[in-house]
């Protein structure tokens, strides 16, 4: 017997439709063609990975944050150090402020 591969869209149309409860599970596994402990495992998984999403949204923007904050430092570090040199040039040269 061959197994049927379902793609992830698949899978996610599927357990979208458990999820909006216009159908029972039974009726979905009918018209799909699939066995309705198949979509239960499907729909466990789902709701188990769910959080995962919005961590990885927040790690997302931590890093962002910590790149520009890092560019920052980097930003007035430079600052600091060609005001230093300025400071050295005006003096060898003799100008005056």
């Amino acid at each position: 017997m061959k197994r049927n591969r379902c793609t992830p869209e698949f899978k996610s149309q599927i357990v979208l439709e458990v999820l909006k409860e216009e159908k029972t599970m039974n009726e979905i596994a009918s018209s799909h063609e699939i066995h309705v402990n198949q979509i239960r495992q499907w729909r466990k998984a789902f709701l188990e990975q769910m959080p995962l999403i919005f961590a990885k949204e927040n790690k997302k923007a931590d890093q962002m944050k910590a790149e520009y904050e890092n560019q920052i430092e980097n930003l007035y570090a430079e600052v600091g150090r060609l005001t230093t040199q300025l400071s050295w040039l005006k003096k060898k040269s003799g100008i005056k402020e």
